[in-house]
């Protein structure tokens, strides 16, 4: 077997023994090749992208950058570290499922060994994809994954409770229906209680992972451990914090011209010693 194809079955299997452990694995969310290195230095075992910290970094909303900017930034997070990398592929960039399936194919080729494909359709009108179609898009990704030569995680997402749509019975049926076409973990940011969790894990046979860093959002990996939950990603969390530190700094500057903002800065040599790691 070719080395590259080693390696990517290594990573593979790597990252799918992570969800197979007693207590959930935190994958944090890095936005550009600096964050990635910085989160692989402190140890953490896997990466994830995220669509809106991506997004951010370029100036833009998420949700507005397209599927050849999104495998162009996926490629530099897979090769920024030596990490298993699980991408947020959004809705697949299409509502077809041949689409999803194609997009699976282009994003695998990267060097990914997971990703995610969520039920929101990107329109105002009609937020949340049917449930039949929702499912023949996952089958569809599902079907793409079974194919590849190396272990790839599979993570369907239910938008519901992001969408305005906070009706767990839904959720938990439409994950149940993401389950059955093939995923290997599931998803539905933004359960707002305990509760809520620990009713989706009992609902399902599959890795759950939630999402931390939201506001109004705060249990810790044991405490959600203890529901049975296996991951946990925080999205644009640590993108956001990032922007909101330039921000507070940018307004003490420019609202009281003081500079206290940089005793909180990490060193020039503490960074540069990183990186120079890589």
């Amino acid at each position: 077997m070719p080395q590259q194809a080693q390696i990517r079955v290594a990573k593979g299997n790597a990252f799918r023994a992570l969800h197979q452990q007693s207590e959930a694995f935190i994958i944090p969310n890095p936005w550009d090749i600096g964050s990635a290195r910085l989160l692989a230095h402190l140890g953490f075992e896997a990466l994830a992208t995220t669509s809106a910290g991506h997004a951010f970094s370029l100036g833009q909303q998420d949700g507005t950058v397209d599927r050849e900017q999104a495998l162009e930034h996926i490629a530099t997070i897979v090769a920024a570290t030596d990490l298993p990398v699980s991408a947020d592929l959004e809705n697949g960039f299409g509502d077809a499922p041949e689409t999803v399936a194609e997009t699976i194919r282009m994003a695998a080729a990267t060097g990914l060994v997971g990703g995610s494909i969520e039920d929101a359709t990107g329109h105002a009108e009609a937020p949340i994809y049917d449930i039949g179609l929702a499912a023949e898009r996952i089958r569809a990704a599902a079907e793409a994954v079974r194919a590849l030569p190396y272990p790839f995680m599979l993570t369907a997402r239910c938008e519901n409770f992001l969408f305005g749509r906070p009706d767990l019975a839904d959720t938990i049926r439409r994950l149940q229906a993401y389950q059955e076409a093939g995923a290997d973990v599931l998803f539905a940011p933004g359960l707002k209680t305990p509760e809520d969790i620990a009713a989706v894990v009992r609902e399902v046979d599959r890795p759950v992972n939630v999402v931390m860093g939201l506001q109004g959002m705060l249990m810790t990996r044991a405490e959600l451990s203890e529901l049975g939950v296996k991951r946990i990603s925080v999205g644009g969390a640590l993108a956001r914090a990032a922007y909101g530190a330039v921000l507070r700094a940018g307004r003490e500057m420019r609202e009281h011209g003081s500079f206290k903002f940089a005793n909180e800065a990490v060193s020039f040599r503490d960074i540069s010693a990183i990186f120079a790691k890589n």
